[in-house]
C-alpha cells in the first residue's frame, strides 16, 4: 500500500505538474483583473452617474463582500466536491457577474453584479491555493504557491494595460465585457490540463479514486500505485469548519486570519482608490489606470523576488519585512503630489511590499493546514479577510467625504499592515510554519461541522 501524496512530495516536479501550476497562475491572474476591473472603470462610472466618493467607496467594496461569502461557502465545497469542480463552477459565476456588470445602469444593479462576481472569485482563491499546494512536491511547494499568488498582479498589469486601451476608445462597460470573455476562455483550458488533486482523491476515497489517481500520476510521469494506503476519510457533506478551531489548528487559524484581514485592508485601499485619487489630481482616467498598472508591476516584482528567496529565508520573516515596508510606502503615497512619474514610482514600491506580504501569507496558509481542511482553512481566512477588507474602500470613502486629506487617510489605512506583521510574529514564535505537512488531519466524529 502506498500514499500517492508521498510520491508527489519526494519525486522531482514534472513538466505536467508545472503546467498545472501555470494554469493556476493564470486563474489567479484572471482574479486579479476581475477584482480590479471596477477600479479601472470607476472614474468613468463616477463621471457618467455623478456619484460622490462615499457612494463610490461602497461600490468598490461590493465584490469584496461577495469574495468573503464565496470563500466561506465554496472553500468547504472544494474540500467536499473537489478543487477542479469548484474552479469550473467559479469560472461560470465570474463570467456571469462580469457580463452583468457591463449592462448596469445604476449603483444598486452594479453592486449586485459585483457581489456575484466576488462569490466566484472567493471560491476560486480557496480552490486554486489548495490545488497548487497539492500538485507540487515538497521542495517546490512554497515557490509554486508564491508563483500562483504572483498571478494576481500580473493579471492586473495585463488587464490594466488592456483597460487603458479600451477606456481610451470606448466607455467603461468594455472593461467588464473583456473580463467576461477572458474568464470563459479558461474553462476549456482547465478541462484539458488541470486534473483533480491527487491528495483530494486519496482523502475522499471514492470507488474510482485509484484509477483516477494512477491516470494523473501517469500524466505527471510518476509510477502508478497498486493499492492506496488506508487513511481517515471524511463522510457527509458538512463543511469541516469547527476543525479549524480544535487542537493545534486553533492558533494558526486565529493569527493567520487576523494577519490576512488587516494586511488585505491596506492592500485594497491602494488598489481600489489609486485610479480615483489620480483622476482627482487632474490626470486622465487612462493615466490613472497606468499608475495602477505600475502598482501591480511592483506587486509582480515583489512576488517573484519573494518566491526566489523562499529557499533561503523563512516565509514568516519575509512576510514581516514586506508588511513593515508596506506601512511606510502606503503612508508615503498619500504625501506625493509632484507629478505622475513620482506617483507611479511610489505606487510601484508600495505594490512591491503589499503584494509580497499577500503572497507570503498564501504560502504560509498552504503549509499551516493539512489536506482534509486545506481549502476550508484557506476559505475561512480569505472569507473573514475579504469580508473585513470590504470595509477598507468604504472606510476610506467615508473619511474623504468627512473632510480628511489624503495624507491622513493613507496613514490610517497603512496601519493594517503593522497589525498583520505583529500577528505573523506571534504565529512564528509558537509554531513551525515552514514545515511541510502531508499528514491528514485527525477527523472528528460524524456530524460535526
Amino acid at each position: 500500500m502506498q500514499d500517492p501524496r508521498m510520491i508527489i512530495d519526494r519525486e522531482p516536479m514534472s513538466r505536467f505538474q508545472w503546467i498545472v501550476v501555470s494554469i493556476m497562475v493564470g486563474l489567479n491572474a484572471l482574479d486579479g483583473f476581475d477584482v480590479l476591473s471596477i477600479s479601472f472603470a470607476s472614474p468613468g462610472i463616477s463621471k457618467a452617474w455623478g456619484i460622490d466618493r462615499a457612494a463610490l467607496g461602497f461600490v468598490l467594496s461590493m465584490e469584496l463582500l461577495g469574495m468573503a461569502a464565496g470563500s466561506f461557502l465554496l472553500g468547504g465545497v472544494a474540500d467536499r466536491l473537489g478543487r477542479r469542480t469548484t474552479i469550473l463552477g467559479c469560472l461560470g459565476v465570474m463570467a456571469i457577474g462580469m457580463f452583468g456588470a457591463s449592462t448596469s445602469g445604476d449603483v444598486v444593479t452594479l453592486s449586485i453584479w459585483r457581489v456575484i462576481t466576488g462569490i466566484g472569485i472567493g471560491g476560486m482563491l480557496a480552490a486554486t491555493n489548495a490545488a497548487v499546494a497539492e500538485a507540487s512536491n515538497a521542495r517546490h511547494r512554497n515557490l509554486a504557491v508564491v508563483l500562483m499568488a504572483a498571478g494576481y498582479p500580473v493579471g492586473a498589469i495585463i488587464g490594466g494595460s488592456i483597460s487603458a486601451y479600451l477606456l481610451a476608445r470606448y466607455d467603461w462597460p468594455a472593461v467588464f465585457q473583456f473580463g467576461a470573455i477572458a474568464t470563459l476562455c479558461f474553462v476549456p483550458l482547465v478541462l484539458w490540463r488541470a486534473p483533480e488533486s491527487i491528495a483530494f482523491l486519496a482523502q475522499r476515497g471514492r470507488p474510482n479514486a485509484l484509477a483516477r489517481i494512477n491516470a494523473t500520476l501517469s500524466r505527471m510521469g510518476h509510477a502508478p500505485v497498486a493499492e492506496l494506503a488506508p487513511m481517515p476519510q471524511r463522510s457527509g457533506l458538512k463543511v469541516p469548519l469547527a476543525e479549524l478551531f480544535q487542537g493545534t489548528l486553533l492558533r494558526p487559524t486565529i493569527l493567520l486570519t487576523l494577519a490576512y484581514l488587516t494586511h488585505i485592508m491596506t492592500f485594497y485601499f491602494t488598489l481600489k482608490w489609486i485610479p480615483k485619487i489620480v483622476v482627482d489630481m487632474g490626470f486622465a482616467p487612462s493615466a490613472a489606470a497606468g499608475v495602477l498598472v505600475w502598482a501591480n508591476v511592483g506587486g509582480a516584482a515583489g512576488s517573484i523576488l519573494l518566491g526566489l528567496m523562499t529557499a533561503r529565508v523563512r516565509l514568516t520573516r519575509l512576510a514581516i519585512v514586506a508588511m513593515l515596508g508596506s506601512v511606510v510606502l502606503v503612508a508615503l503615497f498619500g504625501r506625493v503630489t509632484n507629478g505622475l512619474g513620482m506617483l507611479s514610482a511610489v505606487a510601484g514600491a508600495a505594490g512591491f511590499c503589499t503584494n509580497a506580504g499577500v503572497v507570503a501569507l498564501y504560502a504560509i496558509v498552504a503549509r499551516a493546514f493539512p489536506v482534509g481542511v486545506r481549502a476550508s482553512g484557506t476559505g475561512f481566512i480569505i472569507g473573514v479577510g475579504r469580508g473585513g477588507s470590504a470595509l477598507a474602500p468604504a472606510l476610506a470613502g467615508l473619511l474623504f467625504a468627512a473632510g480628511y486629506a489624503l495624507p491622513s487617510v493613507a496613514m490610517l489605512m497603512a496601519l493594517g499592515s503593522l497589525v498583520a506583521a505583529f500577528a505573523i510574529f506571534l504565529f512564528a514564535r509558537g509554531s513551525n510554519p515552514d514545515a511541510a505537512d502531508t499528514t491528514p488531519v485527525p477527523l472528528p466524529a460524524e456530524g460535526m461541522a
